[in-house]
């Protein structure tokens, strides 16, 4: 995708490291954040410098690779690894990507290691990009079919999902963005997405650098929106999908699958592979729920009328607060999945059906 016409993915090698877009200064100011240790890739994970679950993913490879590049002995890929997968817990395509590298890592001579553990690395990227793509062009026809009944097509999306969330073109965005192209007139009712306001931030952000129009909702309008008619299709992405389709996302992701069966709104989730856990076979029970800092909820970074990025807080001073930063919905609430491979039924069988060789 492109900002101020320059086409950017989320993380790119560096002669110096590895870059990524700052997103915790996003939409006010575009910068970027050169990593040069694992451990600074660790805390651009765990402080959401980069976040969405196909990102992570990337980033943690690509920390394991400057691990590499000073200390290919056992011992310290083992410490990489371990202090990456600690960053955050719910999103499965992290330990997905570390696995993948420590794969390829394990068998080869320490001297070895960071050439192969950066080829890899840079696979995964490249490999996320393809998968994007495959995502939006299966979860068009879906838009095509409303535009055909009703011209203009109204989706609901919550949190972001779009290129900023991956290495590029994004998940549930992905679809909207080929429609948009493709000249159907879209609307997008982007959902602020508290307490860290990623769909305000991030996907408004996205969606106005695409020319797709959008309007910023309150968390809590979704509903009202649905009995008024004016949401023809929710699109969302995930972190964790269980074998059974349970879905893992953003917080609030469960009302609005609520919202949607009760006013007859197809609720589809547009995923990667690589977000399937096949290792959890009930995700209400089983998926790790991320419990942030309650100053997430207690405090608002904003920009002054003056042109001044400052936080303050906005909870009566003595309260505490509770974070959790995901909830899982029911796979009996999602209409289909959105893959790489095709669209499906939430459940065990519609995802084996795609992905024999993987529940396998």
């Amino acid at each position: 995708m492109k900002i101020n016409g320059t086409h950017y993915r989320t993380i790119w090698p560096d002669a110096d490291g590895v870059r990524v877009i700052d997103q915790t200064r996003l939409p006010f100011a575009f910068e970027t954040v050169l990593l040069r240790t694992s451990d600074e890739a660790a805390h651009a994970i765990r402080s959401m410098i980069v976040r969405g679950a196909p990102l992570i993913g990337a980033t943690a490879a690509w920390g394991v690779v400057l691990a590499m590049c000073v200390d290919g002995s056992d011992s310290a890929l083992d410490t990489a690894l371990g202090d990456l997968a600690g960053t955050r817990p719910t999103a499965i395509n992290l330990r997905w990507a570390l696995d993948r590298v420590a794969r390829v890592l394990r068998p080869l001579d320490p001297d070895a290691r960071a050439e192969a553990a950066a080829l890899e690395a840079q696979r995964i990227c490249d490999e996320d990009v393809e998968t994007c793509t495959a995502i939006g062009l299966n979860g068009l026809p879906l838009i095509r079919e409303i535009a055909a009944r009703k011209g203009r097509v109204n989706i609901l999306t919550h949190c972001n999902a779009g290129w900023l969330a991956t290495v590029d073109y994004g998940t549930a965005l992905a679809p909207i963005y080929l429609a948009h192209d493709e000249g159907i007139e879209i609307h997008v009712w982007v959902d602020e997405t508290r307490p860290r306001n990623q769909g305000a931030s991030l996907t408004a952000f996205e969606l106005g650098g695409h020319g797709v129009r959008h309007t910023v909702i309150v968390d809590n309008a979704g509903g009202h929106y649905m009995q008024q008619g004016q949401v023809d299709l929710v699109i969302v992405g995930t972190d964790r999908v269980s074998a059974n389709g349970d879905v893992a996302n953003k917080i609030g992701t469960y009302l609005k699958a609520l919202a949607a069966r009760d006013n007859s709104v197809p609720f589809y989730v547009a995923l990667p592979s690589s977000t399937i856990d096949w290792t959890i076979a009930n995700g209400l029970h089983e998926i790790p729920i991320e419990e942030r800092d309650g100053r997430e909820v207690t405090h608002m970074t904003g920009m002054t009328e003056g042109g001044h990025i400052e936080t303050f807080r906005i909870a009566a001073p003595g309260s505490s607060a509770a974070n959790p930063a995901f909830d899982v919905t029911p796979a009996r609430l999602v209409t289909g999945f959105i893959t790489e491979r095709g669209v499906c039924a939430a459940t065990g069988e519609g995802l084996r059906s795609l992905f024999p060789d993987q529940a396998a």
